[in-house]
């Protein structure tokens, strides 16, 4: 039901359009399905978290299993859903949250202010020219996961 409070992006174009047009502020895309129950938790969160970061961030969900964004989907290695991805005026922004990967942030965030926290952490850090920023979430609320590499 949350979901249907944030703005979903279906096409290539959309992608394309809300990253390029979204200056001075923090895009979040959560990439995943509308179907799927760790997606609902987190769209839950985002939707409730989308006014206290309305002046510093805009918020959208991309639909994973519409074949027009399957080149995103590639490009940033979506294979666990949900996973968010932040830019800041068109440039992709990464977080060291003390996994392997930094280029996203993988799975829901267990409580509001924990996303809250991240996207403000984002902010001040692309505010001050910086690509990667410092997780502010206690390792005990960043979800773990195998990383799992094809064709190696």
């Amino acid at each position: 039901m949350s979901s249907l409070l944030l703005k979903t992006l279906t096409k290539k174009e959309e992608i394309d359009r809300i990253i390029r047009d979204t200056i001075d502020e923090v895009l979040v895309l959560r990439f995943g399905r509308c179907t799927d129950t760790v997606c609902l938790q987190h769209d839950d969160i985002l939707a409730k978290s989308v006014t206290d970061v309305s002046k510093f961030a805009k918020v959208a969900l991309v639909d994973v299993d519409s074949e027009d964004v399957q080149v995103y989907v590639k490009y940033f290695d979506i294979t666990w859903f949900p996973s968010t991805v932040f830019f800041f005026n068109a440039h992709h922004l990464k977080l060291d949250s003390g996994t392997a990967d930094h280029t996203k942030w993988v799975g829901a965030f267990h409580i509001k202010q924990d996303f809250i926290d991240v996207v403000e952490a984002i902010y001040r850090g692309a505010m001050k020219g910086k690509m990667i920023v410092q997780c502010p979430v206690p390792p005990e609320r960043i979800p773990k996961y195998q990383l799992l590499y094809k064709d190696v």
